[in-house]
Formats: structure tokens, C-alpha cells, sequence
């Protein structure tokens, strides 16, 4: 039979293995890296060992390389195998469960007497690396279930028997590698030489299945990557993240503070936090009304009835919570669509009105398990920067455009690069397919006029229609889900959303669902990672700090205090009798972007010895001096999206 590879076709026979194919076509160094193929065989595509034999009807084969994200996902499964193989040799009574690969990774959970801790790594760590160096094969065997349930049995592993008991299949595959055989679907590398990169990171409990009723059990995370070269690098990125991590930041700086035993899931926001928040909310709300928004707010609890006609109760209610008053059922709102749908119904509309668009910092409640909850970062009770546009269906691309626009405007303001993706219909969804063909074409559309490069993450849309997603990278290369734009042509034909033609005739318009920043909360702790907490002079809410070097500069300290604040800029000051060094000192702990110091010669002067927070000394600078030099930084990132920072 022949078969395609990179352009050139093959004569093969059925049986042959995919690994003698592609040696006839890669070279050396290319072949060295392939660690699997896809096979093309009918309609259907599937992954395979390179060690497979081909299908029947393969007639393309299409290589997996190390580097490569399949590649990747494939490395850190097979090191979760072979971490599994090193558990098993050092700890013989350990019984083994599942090892999956993971976005950071890989882990696998063991039933053990004791649980596993980092001090038990470096010796199986070493095991690890003998059986890399090993270089020994991922064998694949195909037996029957009964089979393969006497092998458990014989072996002590009931967990395996509890999954193998569970499979409808008639057979199931196992890989071994060395004397460690584990039930598997695979595929896995050719062998253990290509997971030599690896690194165990850390250790937790596990519930057998993710039930509390059942046993814990003993969890070993770790990574791997194609090379030693790329995880040092992101090991290195990982000790920076540490760094930077906006739950200690948050702490540290009293910005905001979790009590789980009172509210697990949501953020007290303290003083210096809130007032960060607020002045993003203020900017954020003015920037809106500048591009034609009308603000709204929704309530927080509307019946379950209105849900179900929405579709979130069929497929949304797991996220949701639910209370009943005077017998009735209402859902706590996860989003603002359906109140804003409400408020478009509250008048009769004609094309001149159109487009209608809503905008509203909505705060919304969705259910997240306890495992995930995350600081600022996945939360259980957040604001959306959440607005909806109701326009004419010809007026869909340059709507699209114009939040296209006001992400790039964002992105531009904070310094972040992005990537976009367009995702499309998922298995759980609503509305035709002409509505969903529509919108996803005007989704790619629109992009391609930006000049965006975009991927295509096929069922991933959300169940109303398909979305443009926007993940930025912040300045240590981590990817973070940010905005989103969701075209609809579903929920407004549900509520019966109608406007009036030129011709007096009724039509349907469109919905635009988008969020720029996506969840405030989410946003303000990436932005605590990205700067380090140090945030710019503009969102910083402490923008300077006057500090004396002895109580007789009290009097001039407060003066320029006051003169500061008149100015509009964020001031306080420090008059502790405490050295200078001290006060110095705190204020750099505290991201202070200006520390202004006021001694005998700075009192006279009528100014202060300016410090920038980084270490730097301007030297002396009158009061006026010191507005224009915090006014000229605070406005700065503003210049080039042709934005504005308003100090009132």
C-alpha cells in the first residue's frame, strides 16, 4: 500500500511498522526526535507507538517530534511510567493507581504505609536516571481482560483490577518498561532515553478516584521536557514565580487576605488592595463610556425558570448555586447575559438604535472545588468586566473589531504580549448549525481583518456560540486566559430579542458576550506577578511616601504631603522616630514607587531628595518638580494607545 510522509509517498505493507516507514523518509537527526506517529487511516486519525504495526488502511503517517506539544504530553506520560517503575523498585509494597500527564507535568498516585516527601526524591530520582540511561523499550501487549485481571490479582494491585473490572472492552493493552508492566492505552516513547529530563517536584494527598470516601493515597508530582536545557529553564521560571507569587505579595503588601473557615473561595479586600481595585474600576468605567458603553447592573438572583430557558441549568448548573425564597427556586447568577438580555426587552427598538451595548462590573458566583480554588486567581465570587453588545447581524464584524481594538488598547497600556484562538462548537451545545456556522465565521473574519495570527481550538466554544480567546504572557513567559469575545445567535432568539427594520418588519439581533479583563480578581493577581508587585506609578496605591530624618521636618513633611494630594497624587508619609534607613526600607518593601525625603536642607528649600523605589536617587527636587516628574510617569503608558490617566 503506499502511504504519504511529509510530502513523499511510501510503498508499505499492512503489519509493517510505523517506525520502518519513516525511517525510508526523515533523516537521521529528524528521525532521532520522532517519538510517534498519527496515522491517517480511513476518516480517522489516531496516535500511535512508533513500534506499531500499521493499519490496513493507513495511507498517511505524519511524524510526532519530542518538541512538539503532542510530543511533550507523550514525554511526561512515559516519565510518569517510569517514575512508577522506580517507586515500585525501591518501595516494593507500594501499590500503584494512575500517572497521567498534567499541564505543569505528570504525577502518579501510590497506597503506601507512609507517605511519600521530598526527602524519599533524591533516591528516586537516582532510579529514575538509571532507568533512563537504560534506554529500555515501552513495550506494548494486547490481552484479554480476564487475562489481564489474573495478572493484577497475582500481583497485589487492586487498584488495577478495580479499572480493569470497570473497562467494557473485551481486551485492554499494557506497556511494560524493564520488569514495571502498567495497564495502558498509550501510545508511549520508543523508549526510556527520551524522558531523561525530568524533575520531581512535589508531594500531596490524593483520594482514590477524587472520593473522600475512598482511601488517600500517596501523590508524587514532577515534570519533564524534551530537553535538559528547556527544564532548567523552566525550573528557573518556576523559582521566579515563586517570587512573584501574588498570594504572598498580597500578604505582604496587606492588599487583600482569604479566611477559610469563613469564606473559602472569596477575597477580603483590605485598604491598600481596595484602593488598587477601585482606581482600575474607575479607569476601566471611564475608558468604557469614552467607547459608547451604557452602564447596567443586573440582580444577583433570578428563577431557576429563566435559567433553564437560557440553557445554563442543562449545562451550566454544576458551576452554579441555588437558593429558594418562599418556595420558589432562584440561581445565583455565574454571568450577567441573561439581566442584560432583560434590560434590551425593557423597550420597544428600532435599527437606529442599534448597536446596544452594556457594560457592567457584575459581580457573579460559580461553584469551584475546594482542589482548585487558587488565590486571586480562581476564586469562587469575582466581578466581571462583562458587557454585551445587541447589534443588526451587518453590523457583527466591525463590533468584533471594535473590542478587538480596546483588548489590544489594554494589552498595549500593561505591556502584555497575547496569543488568540478561535474555539469552536463543543459536544454540549445549543442553536443550530447555521447559527453556529455564521458566528464562527464571523469570529475568524474579523481576526484575519486585525491581522491577528490565531489557532483553532476545536470544541472548546461555550455552549451558546463560538469565542475568540485572548491569552496574554506576562513578563516571565506564563500564558494566562484573559479576555474573550462570544458571538451568539441562540440567546437572543430563546428571549425573542427583536428590533425594528427600515422596512417596519421585526428582526433578531446578535449578541456579542465579551470580557476584556475577564475576572478583576484574576487580573489583579496576574498583574501582582507580571510587575512583581511593584505596580506602576499610575494603579500603584501609595504613589509616594514622605519620609523625615528628624521630627524637625515634621511640619515641612506634612506640608508637602498636603500639596502633594492637592496635585491629585496618592501621598503619605512616615514621621516614626526611626533611622532613615528604616523608613527607607519599608518603603521599598511596600513597592512605594516615590519615596521623598525631607531633611534640614529639604525643609528650607520648600522640596525633598527624591529616591525611586528601585534604589536610584534624583537628588533634590522643589515640590512642583516632584508633581511633574509622578504626573509624566503615571501618564506614560497611557501615551501610546491614545489613552488618558485622569488624577481626579
Amino acid at each position: 500500500m503506499d502511504v504519504r510522509v511529509e510530502g513523499q509517498v511510501v510503498k508499505a505493507t499492512c503489519g509493517e511498522t510505523a517506525e520502518t516507514v519513516l525511517r525510508e523518509v526523515l533523516s537521521g537527526k529528524r528521525f532521532k526526535t520522532a517519538v510517534a506517529v498519527n496515522a491517517l487511516c480511513g476518516a480517522r486519525t489516531c496516535l500511535l507507538d512508533l513500534s506499531a504495526p500499521l493499519p490496513a488502511d493507513c495511507s498517511e503517517l505524519s511524524p510526532v517530534y519530542a518538541d512538539s506539544p503532542t510530543g511533550l504530553a507523550l514525554i511526561r506520560h512515559s516519565t510518569a511510567h517510569v517514575m512508577a517503575a522506580a517507586v515500585k523498585k525501591l518501595f516494593p509494597a507500594a501499590r500503584v493507581t494512575i500517572g497521567p500527564a498534567i499541564d505543569t507535568g505528570f504525577y502518579y498516585d501510590f497506597d503506601v504505609a507512609r507517605p511519600f516527601s521530598e526527602d524519599d526524591f533524591p533516591a528516586i530520582e537516582e532510579e529514575m536516571r538509571k532507568i533512563t540511561a537504560a534506554r529500555l523499550p515501552f513495550t506494548r501487549e494486547t490481552m484479554t481482560k480476564d487475562a489481564a485481571l489474573r495478572l493484577f490479582r497475582e500481583a497485589g494491585e487492586q487498584y488495577k483490577v478495580e479499572i480493569v473490572e470497570g473497562i467494557e472492552a473485551d481486551t485492554v493493552s499494557l506497556y511494560t518498561c524493564g520488569d514495571f508492566t502498567d495497564l495502558c492505552r498509550g501510545p508511549h516513547l520508543p523508549h526510556t532515553g527520551f524522558a531523561a529530563a525530568f524533575k520531581l517536584l512535589s508531594t500531596a494527598g490524593a483520594y482514590w478516584r477524587g472520593d473522600e470516601k475512598n482511601k488517600m493515597l500517596s501523590r508524587i508530582y514532577g515534570t519533564a521536557f524534551s530537553d535538559d536545557k528547556t527544564l532548567t529553564i523552566w525550573l528557573k521560571q518556576q523559582e521566579e514565580a515563586k517570587r512573584r507569587d501574588h498570594r504572598k505579595l498580597g500578604r505582604e503588601l496587606e492588599f487583600f487576605s482569604f479566611q477559610e473557615d469563613v469564606a473559602p473561595g472569596m477575597v477580603f479586600w483590605l485598604p491598600r488592595g481596595m484602593l488598587v481595585r477601585s482606581i482600575l474600576e474607575d479607569f476601566w468605567r471611564k475608558e468604557h463610556l469614552k467607547r459608547g458603553y451604557d452602564m447596567v447592573q443586573g440582580p444577583q438572583l433570578l428563577r431557576v425558570e429563566t435559567w433553564r430557558k437560557s440553557g445554563h441549568y442543562d449545562h451550566y448548573r454544576e458551576n452554579m448555586y441555588f437558593t429558594s425564597i418562599e418556595k420558589d427556586a432562584y440561581g445565583i447568577k455565574p454571568m450577567n447575559c441573561i439581566a442584560h438580555m432583560l434590560i434590551y426587552k425593557n423597550a420597544l427598538r428600532s435599527y437606529r438604535d442599534l448597536p446596544q451595548r452594556y457594560f457592567e462590573l457584575g459581580v457573579v458566583h460559580r461553584h469551584e472545588k475546594s482542589g482548585v480554588l487558587h488565590g486571586l486567581l480562581r476564586v469562587r465570587q469575582f466581578t466581571q468586566d462583562d458587557a454585551h453588545i445587541l447589534c443588526a447581524p451587518e453590523q457583527l464584524e466591525g463590533e468584533i473589531l471594535s473590542v478587538i481594538h480596546l483588548i489590544r488598547d489594554l494589552m498595549g497600556l500593561f505591556g502584555f504580549e497575547y496569543k488568540v484562538a478561535v474555539s469552536t462548537r463543543p459536544e454540549s451545545s445549543i442553536g443550530t448549525d447555521e447559527a453556529w456556522e455564521m458566528a464562527t465565521a464571523a469570529l475568524i473574519q474579523a481576526v484575519e481583518k486585525a491581522g491577528l495570527p490565531y489557532a483553532i481550538n476545536a470544541g472548546d466554544g461555550a455552549f451558546y456560540g463560538p469565542k475568540i480567546d485572548v491569552r496574554l504572557l506576562d513578563c516571565i513567559g506564563r500564558e494566562w486566559q484573559c479576555s474573550t469575545i462570544q458571538v451568539d445567535f441562540t440567546l437572543p432568539e430563546r428571549f425573542d430579542l427583536t428590533y425594528t427594520g427600515q422596512d417596519g418588519a421585526r428582526y433578531r439581533p446578535v449578541m456579542v458576550h465579551r470580557a476584556i479583563m475577564g475576572s478583576l480578581e484574576r487580573f489583579i493577581g496576574v498583574l501582582i506577578e507580571h510587575y512583581a508587585g511593584a505596580l506602576p506609578a499610575w494603579l500603584a496605591p501609595e504613589q509616594a511616601r514622605v519620609l523625615t530624618v528628624t521630627e524637625a521636618g515634621d511640619a515641612a513633611a506634612l506640608h508637602l504631603r498636603d500639596e502633594l494630594a492637592a496635585a491629585g497624587i496618592r501621598a503619605d508619609m512616615d514621621i516614626r522616630n526611626e533611622k532613615l534607613g528604616f523608613k527607607v526600607r519599608e518603603a521599598q518593601l511596600a513597592k512605594t514607587p516615590y519615596m521623598l525625603v525631607v531633611g534640614e536642607k529639604e525643609a528650607l528649600m520648600g522640596g525633598a531628595n527624591v529616591r525611586l523605589r528601585g534604589g536610584e536617587n534624583l537628588g533634590l527636587k522643589s515640590a512642583g518638580e516632584i508633581v511633574a516628574l509622578i504626573r509624566a510617569d503615571a501618564e506614560e503608558p497611557f501615551k501610546q494607545g491614545g489613552m488618558r490617566y485622569s488624577f481626579t
